[in-house]
C-alpha cells in the first residue's frame, strides 16, 4: 500500500513538472529577445548594486572594527593615524588602486590630518604639496565641486596636475568626497599607472563606500572629543580628590598620652565621607566623623562646607568678630539644655546647631544633610562631650570588650531648622579605645552583595587591640576579605581614639 502510494505522489509530481515546464516555454516563446535582453540587465544590474553594497557594509566592518580596537588601547593621534591607514588599505583593495591620498579637514576647512601618496615627504614638503593639489589638481576640483572625479587619462584630462619631482607614474586617477550631511569632511584620491583603471563601476563602489568612510571618520572625532572631554574631567575630578585630601587632617593631633588614628578609602574619586582632629581653646580636641547624604562630587562639596563650617563654629578658627559671633551663638544656640556657666565644651558644640541652621536655610533646596559624631574630648580628665546627629553607635572597648555604644542625641545635620542637640557626657578610662564609623562599614558589599553587618563588626572589636591602629588596620583587613572582587558601594572612614595606660 505504501509503495502504491509512493508511486502516485512520484506521478503526480512529474506531471506537475511537466506543466510547469510548459508554462516557462509559453513565456519564453512569447517574450522577444530585447524583453529577455533587457530582463538580464535588469538582473545584472540587481546583483552588481547588491555586491557593492556587500562590499561597503564590508569596508564599513572593518572601518568601525578597527577603530574600535585602536579606541580601547590608543592615545587620541594613534587613532586617527590608524583609521585614516585602514581607509586607505580598504579603498585600495576594493579598486585594486597601485596607491592614494587621503585629506582630513575640521569644521573650518582646514586639512587636519593627511596620507599622501609620496612618502617621506619633510612637513614643508607636505604643506607644499597639498596646497597644490588642493588648488589646481582633481582633489581640488573635487573639493569645489563636491562630487566624484573620474580620470579615465590623466594626459587628457586638465583637473590633473603633476607634482615637482613626482617618482611615480599616474595615468588614471578616481576622487571621492567624503561627506556626512552638508559637511566635507575628507577627500580620497586613488591613482593607477595605466589609463582607464578606474571605471563607472569603480566610482559607485566608492561612493557608497565613502558613506561608511565618513561614519568611520566621524566616529574618530565623536571619539576624540569625548576622551578630551574624559581627560578634562579627570583632571578636575583629579584637582577635586586632591583638594578633598586636603581637606582632611594631614597628621591628626597626637595630645599628650592619647593615640589618634584614622582609615578612609573613598568608593569614588571624591567622597561624602570626613574625620577630622583639630585642638580647641583650652586645650580641648575636637574629634569629628561625619557621612553627607549622596556620593560623587556633590556630596564632596557638602563634606567641604561641614568640615569647615565645624571648624570655624567651634573656634578652631579664629575670628577676628569673634566676641560678636559668641554673643550670637549664645542667644541662637538650639542646643538643650542651656547652662548659665558656658563651658569651653558647650561653646565649642554649638558648631553643630549653628552648621545645622546654615545647612537647612540656605542649601534648603538641595535637601542635604550629613549624619555627625562631634566630641569635645578634654585629654587631661578623660571627659568626652559629645553629639551624635544621627550617626552610627560610636563604641567604647577596653581590655574585657565592649564597654558602652554612644547613642544618637538629634538628628542628622542640616534637615531642619532650630532642631534641638542633646550634649552627653562620658568618662573615658585609661586603655578604653572609642571606635567611631561611617555606615560603609557595616554595609561594605561582598562579591554576592552581602552586607559586612554590624554584628561581625562587633564581634571583630571584642577582641583586645593594643593600639587604636592596630584596631583599624584589624577591621580593615577583614573587611578587604568580605568585599574582595567586588566594587566598593560606600566611603569607609573610621576614627579611634585612645587614652594610653
Amino acid at each position: 500500500m505504501n509503495s502504491l502510494k509512493a508511486i502516485a505522489i512520484f506521478l503526480a509530481s512529474r506531471k506537475r513538472q511537466v506543466e510547469l515546464e510548459a508554462q516557462v516555454s509559453m513565456i519564453v516563446q512569447n517574450q522577444s529577445v530585447e524583453q529577455l535582453h533587457q530582463e538580464l540587465e535588469s538582473l545584472r544590474q540587481e546583483i552588481n548594486e547588491l555586491r557593492t553594497a556587500q562590499a561597503a557594509y564590508h569596508a564599513q566592518s572593518e572601518l568601525l572594527e578597527n577603530l574600535v580596537a585602536m579606541a580601547r588601547s590608543s592615545s587620541e593621534k594613534e587613532v586617527l593615524t590608524a583609521t585614516l591607514k585602514n581607509t586607505m588599505v580598504v579603498s585600495t583593495r576594493l579598486t585594486g588602486a597601485e596607491r592614494g591620498s587621503l585629506f582630513i579637514y575640521n569644521s573650518s576647512g582646514a586639512v587636519v590630518a593627511s596620507i599622501l601618496t609620496r612618502e617621506g615627504a619633510t612637513p614643508e614638503e607636505s604643506t607644499k604639496l597639498i596646497g597644490l593639489v588642493l588648488k589646481d589638481g582633481l582633489a581640488g576640483w573635487v573639493s569645489r565641486h563636491r562630487e566624484i572625479g573620474l580620470i579615465s587619462d590623466t594626459k587628457k584630462d586638465d583637473r590633473w596636475v603633476d607634482l615637482p619631482n613626482q617618482p611615480y607614474v599616474v595615468s588614471s586617477a578616481l576622487a571621492v568626497p567624503i561627506l556626512r550631511g552638508d559637511r566635507l569632511l575628507g577627500i580620497l584620491t586613488l591613482l593607477h599607472s595605466k589609463p582607464g583603471h578606474f571605471t563607472s563601476e569603480h566610482a559607485h563602489l566608492m561612493e557608497v563606500t565613502a558613506d561608511q568612510i565618513a561614519l568611520a571618520l566621524e566616529n574618530v572625532q565623536l571619539y576624540t572629543k569625548l576622551d578630551n572631554t574624559k581627560k578634562a574631567l579627570e583632571n578636575e575630578l583629579e584637582k577635586g580628590k586632591q583638594i578633598q585630601k586636603d581637606f582632611l587632617p594631614d597628621r591628626l593631633i597626637q595630645p599628650a598620652g592619647w593615640e589618634i588614628a584614622a582609615y578612609f578609602s573613598p568608593a569614588r574619586d571624591v567622597a561624602g565621607d570626613f574625620y577630622d582632629a583639630f585642638e580647641l581653646p583650652g586645650g580641648y580636641v575636637g574629634l569629628v566623623i561625619a557621612d553627607v547624604c549622596d556620593k560623587g562630587v556633590g556630596a564632596a562639596l557638602f563634606m567641604a562646607l561641614f568640615r569647615s563650617l565645624i571648624r570655624i563654629f567651634s573656634g578652631q578658627i579664629q575670628l577676628q568678630e569673634s566676641d560678636v559671633l559668641n554673643l550670637e551663638i549664645k542667644e541662637n544656640c538650639a542646643i538643650n539644655p542651656l547652662k548659665p556657666d558656658y563651658s569651653a565644651e558647650v561653646d565649642a558644640l554649638k558648631a553643630v546647631s549653628l552648621t545645622n541652621n546654615y545647612i537647612a536655610k540656605i542649601h534648603c533646596q538641595l535637601s542635604m544633610f550629613a549624619t555627625m559624631f562631634f566630641g569635645v574630648l578634654n585629654p587631661k580628665t578623660g571627659v568626652l562631650t559629645y553629639i551624635n546627629g544621627g550617626h552610627e553607635f560610636p563604641i567604647i572597648i577596653n581590655s574585657e570588650g565592649i564597654k558602652q555604644r554612644l547613642s544618637k542625641t538629634g538628628p542628622a545635620v542640616g534637615m531642619m531648622e532650630n532642631v534641638k542637640f542633646k550634649l552627653e557626657k562620658v568618662q573615658l578610662e585609661p586603655g578604653d579605645i572609642l571606635l567611631t564609623y561611617t555606615d560603609g562599614v557595616t554595609e561594605a558589599h561582598s562579591p554576592t552583595g552581602e552586607f559586612f553587618k554590624e554584628k561581625n563588626l562587633l564581634t571583630l572589636v571584642e577582641k583586645p587591640a593594643a593600639s587604636a591602629d592596630a584596631l583599624l588596620s584589624r577591621i580593615n583587613e577583614t573587611l578587604r576579605l568580605h568585599i574582595g572582587e567586588a566594587t566598593q558601594f560606600d566611603d569607609i572612614t573610621m576614627l579611634a581614639i585612645r587614652w594610653m595606660k
